[in-house]
Order: C-alpha cells, then sequence, then structure tokens
C-alpha cells in the first residue's frame, strides 16, 4: 500500500470514529468503564446528610467538630486491544470484511479511552503473538494503532487465543480493562480466560460476518481454510451438507456462549453487515447499571 493511500485511509477511519466517540459514546465509555478504585481528596466539615462512616474521628476529635475524608474514584484506566489478526479475519461476504470491523472498532474504542484520559495499548496474535504496543495515551499514539490494523501483515494465519491470554496475563502486571476482538473460531481457551479475568476487566467482542452462519447452496465448489490452506470439494446445495454445518454453527455458538457465562464475561456479537454503534451502546449501558 502506497504511503498516501494508507494515510488517507487512516485519516477516514480517524474522522468517522472520533466523530463516533464524541457524538455517541461520550459519557458512556467513563461510567461503563470505572477506575480502579477510590484515592483520597479531602477533608471537610461534616454536612447533613453525610455518611457517619467517613467522618475522620482524628480531625474530629482535634477541632471539637465533626469532619468527614472525601475520596474521589481513580479514574485512569490502562485499555488493552486484544486482536485476532489471524487469517479468518480476511473475509467478507456482505457490508465490510471482518478485519475492516475490527480497525473500526480499535479506533473507537481507542478514541474513547484517550478522551478519558486513559492508555491504550495493543496485542496482535494469531496462533502466536505477533506484536505488542504498550500503552500510551494521546492522538499520535491511536494514529499508530490504526495504522498498524490497516498495515500489519501477520506472520502466522491459525489462532490461538489461549496463548494470547497467557501472553496478556504475563506481560500486563497492573489491573487493565482488556477487549479481546476476535471472531472466536477456536477452542480450548477457557482456562486461560478464568486466569485473565482474576487479574482483568475482560470484555469480549465476537465478529461474525453473515456468510459464516448460513453458507450458500451454490452446488459443487472448492473451499478453502484460510488458516490451515486445507481445500476440500463440497456441495453446498446438499441438505445434508447445508444441515451439518448448520448444527456445527450452533454447536460452537452454544459452547462460546458458555464460556463467556461460566467465566462472567460481557460479550457482544458484531456482524460485518450491521451498525456496530448500536450493539457497543448496549453493551456501555449494561456495564454502567
Amino acid at each position: 500500500m502506497e504511503t498516501s493511500e494508507l494515510l488517507k485511509k487512516v485519516r477516514k477511519i480517524e474522522i468517522r470514529t472520533r466523530a463516533l466517540t464524541q457524538q455517541v459514546f461520550s459519557g458512556q465509555y467513563h461510567s461503563a468503564f470505572k477506575g480502579r478504585g477510590m484515592t483520597f481528596s479531602e477533608v471537610r466539615e461534616y454536612n447533613y446528610g453525610d455518611d457517619v462512616r467517613s467522618i475522620d474521628w482524628n480531625v474530629t476529635a482535634r477541632f471539637n467538630h465533626p469532619y468527614v475524608k472525601v475520596f474521589e474514584e481513580e479514574r485512569e484506566l490502562t485499555v488493552i486491544l486484544l486482536i485476532d489478526v489471524s487469517a479468518s479475519n480476511i473475509f467478507g461476504s456482505k457490508g465490510m470484511y471482518k478485519k475492516e470491523l475490527i480497525t473500526e472498532l480499535a479506533a473507537v474504542l481507542s478514541f474513547s479511552a484517550i478522551t478519558n484520559n486513559d492508555k491504550v495499548g495493543v496485542i496482535f496474535f494469531s496462533n502466536e503473538i505477533e506484536k505488542f504496543i504498550p500503552p500510551q495515551k494521546g492522538r499520535t499514539h491511536i494514529l499508530r494503532i490504526i495504522r498498524e490494523l490497516l498495515y500489519y501483515k501477520p506472520s502466522h494465519k491459525q489462532t490461538n487465543i489461549a496463548e494470547a491470554l497467557r501472553y496478556l496475563t504475563n506481560a500486563i502486571k497492573k489491573r487493565a480493562t482488556v477487549f479481546l476482538i476476535s471472531d472466536f473460531l477456536d477452542s480450548n481457551f477457557e482456562n486461560a480466560l478464568k486466569i485473565a479475568k482474576n487479574k482483568h476487566d475482560i470484555i469480549a467482542l465476537q465478529t461474525i460476518d453473515t456468510g459464516e452462519i448460513n453458507l450458500p447452496p451454490l452446488g459443487l465448489m472448492q473451499v478453502k481454510d484460510s488458516e490451515t490452506g486445507k481445500i476440500s470439494l463440497v456441495d453446498t446445495a446438499h441438505k445434508g451438507f447445508q444441515n451439518q454445518y448448520r448444527m456445527w454453527w450452533e454447536n460452537k455458538e452454544k459452547r462460546l456462549n458458555n464460556i463467556f457465562r461460566k467465566t462472567n464475561i460481557d460479550s457482544v456479537k458484531l456482524f460485518t453487515h450491521k451498525d456496530y454503534v448500536p450493539a457497543l451502546k448496549n453493551l456501555f449501558l449494561k456495564r454502567s447499571v
């Protein structure tokens, strides 16, 4: 990709996603993702209605008048985008490619984070850890993330979510808000997710293309697995094949939903042919309650 073309794409994504951040998600992100705790701010005189548990008894005894401690939420967060860059994301039958959806999601979340003075870091993964961008603040840092999402060529094609979660647990020492963005065409990551959840606040964003749910009945055709490279000859119009595939997809989704339920992970499904804004807004509102 030419440098000028890349810069145009970065600028286009910045304009769209910053506008969404300011117009749609302003305030909701703040209330949805809490700070790390409460920090002491000051001592002031007791007012009617104050919680008696907040009375500072040492200061009260010294001045012979009740005083209370005032605390403020420690707002600054570290946000980590744990992004699946495996080959299955280079697919789209309607609307946009999954990779394009992931890029926009990452940009919206990043601009929402820096608007609230939070740091943002990124971990790209396939079946290996592809790239780690340490958490930082600022527009320049976010534009770098967007450029990497557009331009980065992963070294591997397959997916290993467990490996990505293990790396996250070891690399990010302080508690962070983690957006795990993937199509989740993987298995055997439940234990790693449990361990990571004990340390971090994890939210799962599942990217889906409608062509993955319902294969079009186009007849006899060669199908290539983008991650393994395996080529199979299948009759997509055959009812038996259609039923078998539909059962596989439904069972996969049931297992995935069960994993999120058991690990108490907030999750949302985002489709390439649908506007992702309502789904993200609902996620933010759910977490604000």
